[in-house]
């Protein structure tokens, strides 16, 4: 199965430590093609041939982002405006993602217990992600479980190695 991981990070290369080992990861895998889109596109203007020709010679797209505000940074909301088109992604003649599995890969500055109805964000990490499952549905690809690395403020380098593993085992399947 090829895998296009789509990296939504403003700093993957500077603040980054999450995202960029996860990224890091994904790019040893054979079948990974990893793209870091704030690198890219640094001046937020994306290019949609470029970004459709990618998700067309993948089976799995991944987004992979740290959350935002419990939502997602801007340049990945830019991509989702230009890059998935009515007659490509979705609409009458839009098969882009039929047959397609559709996921992310999401840190999340705080520890699991504070993504439950009675943590301190009030809302499972599902439910926040509920958008991004909606975009799924909408153009027809499957939707893959959330990869989430909670507690990303405060992640120790042993946590962090173990949510590599785990991201790389998944990414590997």
């Amino acid at each position: 199965m090829k895998t296009l991981v789509l990296v939504f990070h403003p700093d993957l290369k500077g603040q980054s430590r999450i995202n960029a080992a996860l990224a890091a990861a994904a790019g040893e895998l054979d079948d990974v093609t990893v793209r870091d889109e704030y690198a890219l596109y640094p001046d937020g203007k994306v290019d949609v041939a470029a970004e459709q020709a990618a998700v067309d010679a993948a089976d799995r797209v991944v987004f992979q982002f740290p959350l935002y505000w419990l939502s997602s940074p801007a340049l990945l909301k830019t991509w989702e405006d230009e890059v998935l088109q009515h007659g490509w992604a979705y609409g009458s003649d839009g098969h882009a993602f039929e047959g397609k599995e559709l996921g992310v890969a999401v840190s999340a500055g705080s520890p699991e217990e504070a993504y439950q109805p009675d943590g301190a964000n009030k809302f499972t990490i599902d439910q926040i992600l509920v958008p991004f499952e909606a975009t799924a549905n909408y153009v027809n690809a499957t939707w893959v479980k959330p990869f989430v690395t909670y507690g990303a403020f405060g992640l120790s380098d042993e946590a962090l190695a173990e949510s590599v593993k785990s991201y790389k085992a998944l990414l590997a399947k």
